[in-house]
């Protein structure tokens, strides 16, 4: 049995910002290992549904650390090693192989997985899902065999993925349950902008439908809705939301409900045992309730602070939500949690692709959507967020700029 004083379970972002981590904090040879199901060493997951999706990236463009890294760093890496068993009394993990790989300490990064269709015919090779880079490489194949596309599901891979299509010349149908696209975050002016673009580049909506089975007959296939439409296809693409992978816990001393329960921290019931990414439910220190964050720049930080606690430089995790995104020729960036907002507040100009979106709770910022705005936005917007000054509605929508507003101004985030 090989066994280490740091095991990261699982492959994804978390390890790969989690090993630059321990070689930042002057880690030594020998003493951090990775366990992933996967072939790939660790790779960044927002390319998946933009870059290398589209064909402009390539396996090697998307690697956090190349090979080298790892081996001169001394850091282990059990590649196609899927995790049965996790001891938490012995500090073993063991293998589906049989081999077994003992810890220290644990960080458990896991992930999410892609919810499936639960409708007759969707367990063809028609439909897809993406999570991983294999996922990515089979859509991107397809894209250079089929004319016509549906995708499922209007949230963040669903649109990605769909502007992808239609930017190869794929017919693109995006079927969807709401009455607007993203209806989870976006505005309905918001909303009616996004689907307004998409439509400019040939998209068709199939709004507030679900899809009860995929048919087959004559070489071809059709989404048939509730609704009694059916969509001819010659592939799909569902994007219909993740789950945090949890069932290798399930009969441990780990709470799993709604993810694996951590501390400020990041550290589990067990002490010595972490979690951090989409499977980490974490205390939020700026919003003062529990969340998991299913999102590129969460995986990051929380690798990066889980590694510093487990090395001893114990701090807790403090860090405003984001993510970007790209469709078409847009690009927008999100901080924050607009839950419970009770006001919305709008700058710029939608018709000039102009735009940013505020969103307060008792005129406290909770959440910020940007695109094409002024750099000095960008700046204030998850700071205003960590830092809660009250603001005036008005005074927020009608300023040239911002800076006016910016009490928080020479602060440290």
């Amino acid at each position: 049995m090989k066994s280490f004083p740091i095991v990261i379970l699982g492959g994804g972002v978390v390890a790969g910002y989690a090993a630059k981590e321990f070689v930042a904090q002057s880690g030594k040879k020998g003493e951090l290992a990775i366990v992933t199901a996967e072939n790939a060493l660790p790779y960044e997951r927002p390319p998946l549904s933009k870059g290398f999706l589209a064909g402009k990236e390539e396996a090697s463009d998307i690697q956090i650390s190349d090979g080298a890294f790892y081996r001169k760093h001394g850091i282990a890496v059990f590649r196609n090693c899927p995790v049965r068993k996790v001891d938490f009394r012995r500090r073993r993990l063991q293998s589906a192989s049989g081999k077994v790989i003992g810890f220290e300490q644990l960080l458990i990064a896991t992930g999410s997985s892609v919810r499936r269709l639960k409708v007759p015919g969707t367990n063809r090779s028609e439909v897809f899902y993406l999570r991983q880079m294999k996922d990515s490489q089979a859509i991107r194949a397809q894209i250079k065999r089929g004319k016509r596309a549906v995708v499922i599901g209007s949230g963040f891979i669903g649109m990605e993925v769909a502007s992808v299509l239609a930017s190869h010349g794929v017919r693109t149908t995006m079927v969807f349950p709401d009455d607007r696209v993203w209806k989870r975050l976006f505005t309905p002016p918001v909303s009616t902008f996004f689907e307004r673009q998409f439509a400019g580049h040939g998209i068709t909506f199939m709004k507030s439908d679900k899809v009860v089975a995929l048919t087959h007959k004559n070489h071809g296939c059709q989404i048939v809705l509730a609704s009694g439409n059916q969509v001819p296809t010659d592939f799909v693409v569902a994007g219909i939301g993740v789950t945090p992978t949890v069932e290798l816990f399930h009969r441990t001393p780990l709470d799993t409900d709604g993810g694996i329960k951590v501390n400020k921290f990041l550290e589990t019931s067990v002490p010595g045992v972490w979690a951090a990414g989409d499977i980490a439910n974490y205390p939020d220190q700026i919003f003062h309730r529990r969340m998991r964050v299913e999102h590129w720049d969460n995986a990051v930080e929380q690798g990066r602070v889980a590694m510093r606690n487990m090395m001893g430089q114990l701090q807790p995790f403090i860090h405003v939500p984001y993510f970007f995104s790209d469709v078409f020729d847009l690009s927008y960036e999100f901080w924050g949690d607009a839950n419970g907002h009770d006001q919305v507040v709008y700058r710029g100009n939608m018709n000039q692709k102009q735009l940013s979106v505020w969103w307060l709770k008792k005129q406290i910022l909770c959440a910020a959507l940007i695109m094409n705005r002024p750099e000095e936005e960008r700046a204030v917007a998850p700071r205003w967020i960590l830092r809660r000054p009250r603001l005036d509605p008005k005074a927020l929508q009608n300023a040239r700029n911002l800076k006016s507003l910016d009490t928080t101004f020479g602060r440290q985030d």
